[in-house]
């Protein structure tokens, strides 16, 4: 249903751009429409680019370039190429969306899809082609022109879709800030070769608050969350149905006559729509991705807030002191006859020490098989474990810790 939305809104453009661009720049008029657009959202959401990631940024400056330089390059092979014939090779971008899918993501794309690619395609080309072309010479450059900015808007489309299905979140309002200002700096830069127009008269500005407010910030907020929720090429035929929107305002509000050219467009859009949709088994398997992606995120966040456990032996620090053989009677009876092996001295021994004295208390053997327990020294750990209990006097730590 956004998706829809989007189509419409965008769709209602084209009337009155038709109807303003008589009286403003074509290129004037796309600069002071995303940039009203940017600022719109901004103020609504004053605190919404505070903290963003670099990632974030990059990403959004690169949507709205590929989107910016789409707009240049068409409004630059508009004046060399009739009204229908740019309509039409902008909305090949319908085609080109699930090609370069395939080439670049090496997504399949199912016959359902591919369906519902012609019917958009046949509907475009009734909506436009069929319908009439002025006499006008044809620029094999303008069309290319106007052919690459229907790839950028693919790209577009794909790079959305792919940001969308990012585990560590999609700041879609954000990223649709950052990119209508992008564009509107990009088309800025264009029209700013022979200077700036602003709208005149009030009728004039409530046009261009409606293709801001409406068409682009409305729009592009709307597409943003949609996408989330839909693979990249059936968002682009949803969105290729504007000239069906196109058609129904053009009878509505400008009492154009209705031919059989508009119903057998709206039809083939229509149809192309129905196909878009994606069936029950495909929408329960998006919603478990995207339940399983929900789901690795939060272990991620609960992993990193975790509080590690200590261990509960506390050894001392610093340097441990050597000890003699002399330091005993009987130097092969002495327990710190361990200090003078090699390695005797690590923390790790003595915490493996102290684990298996715990787990013999615990058992509490007793009898003969009591000495089955040995040490690294081969002496039995009963014994050693009776006389760290009664040798006191040393004025050494004991050998074992009281559990």
């Amino acid at each position: 249903m956004l998706l829809v939305f989007v189509s419409a809104a965008w769709g209602s453009a084209f009337p009155l751009m038709k109807d303003l661009i008589h009286r403003l720049p074509v290129e004037d008029l796309l600069a002071e429409r995303y940039l009203l657009a940017a600022l719109t959202l901004f103020l609504i959401r004053p605190g919404c680019l505070r903290g963003l990631s670099r990632d974030t940024w990059i990403n959004g400056g690169l949507l709205g370039l590929m989107f910016g330089a789409g707009q240049v390059g068409q409004a630059m092979a508009l004046g060399s190429l009739p009204s229908a014939v740019s309509g039409f090779a902008v909305g090949c971008s319908v085609v080109i969306t699930p090609i370069l899918s395939l080439m670049i993501f090496k997504e399949p794309v199912r016959r359902r899809v591919w369906a519902g690619v012609a019917c958009a395609l046949a509907g475009m080309a009734v909506f436009t082609l069929v319908r009439g072309v002025e006499e006008h010479r044809i620029s094999l450059l303008a069309l290319g022109v106007t052919l690459a900015a229907a790839a950028l808007y693919s790209g577009h489309t794909l790079l959305l879709g792919r940001l969308s299905e990012r585990p560590t979140g999609f700041p879609a309002y954000a990223l649709t800030v950052i990119q209508l200002f992008t564009i509107g700096v990009l088309t800025g830069c264009f029209a700013v070769r022979d200077g700036i127009s602003l709208p005149v008269g009030l009728p004039d500005w409530g046009i261009l608050l409606h293709l801001s407010v409406i068409s682009c910030a409305l729009g592009f907020l709307a597409r943003s969350h949609a996408q989330a929720h839909l693979p990249a090429v059936p968002s682009q035929i949803l969105m290729s149905s504007q000239p069906l929107w196109v058609a129904a305002i053009a009878v509505i509000w400008f009492h154009e006559q209705l031919g059989w050219g508009m119903v057998l467009g709206g039809l083939l859009m229509a149809g192309a729509m129905l196909l878009a949709l994606p069936s029950r088994a495909q929408a329960r398997g998006t919603e478990r991705r995207r339940l399983l992606s929900v789901a690795r995120r939060a272990a991620q966040v609960l992993a990193s807030q975790r509080i590690k456990r200590e261990d509960p032996l506390h050894l001392q620090a610093g340097v441990t002191p050597y000890i003699a053989k002399s330091a005993c009677t009987d130097s092969s009876a002495c327990p710190w006859q361990t200090r003078s092996l090699k390695g005797g001295a690590e923390p790790s021994l003595e915490r493996l020490i102290e684990r298996a004295t715990r787990i013999v208390r615990a058992n509490d053997p007793q009898g003969p098989g009591c000495c089955q327990s040995v040490t690294l020294l081969g002496r039995c750990l009963c014994d050693l474990m009776e006389e760290s209990d009664q040798t006191h006097t040393t004025g050494l730590h004991r050998w074992f810790r009281s559990s």
